[in-house]
């Protein structure tokens, strides 16, 4: 299992982090795109690092049209050398049209459709074909020599597509290089839902599990101490009250009988009441949605749950976490490989 870290424009000085990220030993890196660029923030990232894979986690892809996504991806695999993860997000309708003021509908198929145009483009590029890709939702037929960038040295960036429902996870499986599961997931919703999906797609592109790689980000509430521990538990509740007030979430909800939870989620959130949404999120509930345990049992727990599944993992951790803590738990994950 390969160990992922955070790259976060909060902390300043992206080099200065992403150095000391690789320097801890991490395989990879995911920057977000919260309130900056994703692109931007692994751009920076790359020449002050060697060897750490430098993810997206996620680009919104709906918020930009494919060349512009493609042009920054190729830009970002060439400065990295070949280092590029790039995680593609649909969001969800109210912040493709309201916040990004783009158009919206049928996602599924619409990002199978933008990954196979981005794919043409840098196809275009480094195989000289011309361009010439027409879709339902996207055209792109014109590549002149002044704006074409040539050949890039190391390729085109491997692809990761998040994904809740079944139908944009059997797009991962069909078009994408890797699956960035949702922290909004259970085991047994990774197990019974996503994986056969996972599965279809796959089988769509000729391709078998061992060619492709799913990313996981899982909430994890942990503490030496019955005070920090109390508090991880606290704010990872918030987190997944946040989560389980969005509608096209409930899928998983609804797999364990807790469609309802949504509901009441949504209706709170409307009234901006999140410490009543907090309240609802109730011991099962947590311990199901995250890795609740003292710091040294949760690597164990996390390759119980998951070893046999997932091929990468980060920390999602909503909370500080004392560095030494954060360290104990990735060398503890590396011993149970």
């Amino acid at each position: 299992m390969l160990i992922d870290g955070d790259l976060s424009f909060g902390t300043g000085d992206i080099a200065r982090h992403a150095h000391a990220v690789e320097a801890a030993g991490y395989d990879g890196a995911w920057a977000a795109e919260v309130g900056h660029d994703p692109l931007l923030i692994v751009a920076g990232a790359a020449p002050a690092t060697t060897t750490l894979e430098l993810g997206t986690g996620i680009v919104v892809a709906f918020g930009r049209s494919p060349m512009i996504t493609a042009t920054m991806a190729n830009d970002v695999q060439f400065m990295s050398e070949g280092r590029l993860l790039l995680g593609l997000g649909s969001q969800i309708k109210p912040h493709i049209e309201k916040r990004y003021s783009m158009p919206w509908s049928h996602p599924a198929a619409r990002m199978r459709e933008y990954i196979l145009a981005m794919r043409a483009i840098w196809s275009s590029w480094n195989t000289g074909v011309e361009l010439n890709f027409r879709g339902e939702f996207y055209r792109h037929t014109l590549m002149t020599p002044f704006f074409n960038p040539g050949v890039n040295p190391y390729g085109a960036p491997k692809v990761f597509l998040a994904a809740v429902g079944e139908l944009m996870t059997e797009v991962a499986g069909e078009v994408a290089d890797g699956l960035l599961v949702h922290p909004f997931t259970t085991e047994r919703y990774l197990r019974e839902v996503t994986m056969p999906a996972l599965d279809r797609g796959l089988a769509q592109s000729g391709r078998t599990r061992d060619q492709f790689q799913i990313s996981y980000s899982g909430l994890i509430a942990t503490g030496d101490t019955p005070e920090s521990l109390a508090a991880a538990k606290d704010a990872v509740r918030s987190q997944i009250a946040f989560y389980g007030s969005t509608p096209a979430y409930r899928v998983v909800l609804e797999l364990h009988g807790w469609g309802h939870l949504q509901t009441e989620l949504n209706a709170l959130s409307r009234k901006g009441d999140w410490t009543a949404m907090s309240g609802l999120i109730d011991d099962e509930t947590l311990s199901t949605f995250s890795v609740v345990t003292p710091v040294d049992d949760v690597a164990q727990e996390i390759a119980r749950r998951y070893g046999d599944v997932i091929d990468r993992f980060s920390l999602y951790v909503p909370y500080p976490l004392d560095a030494h803590d954060r360290a104990r738990v990735v060398a503890h994950l590396r011993e149970v490989e």
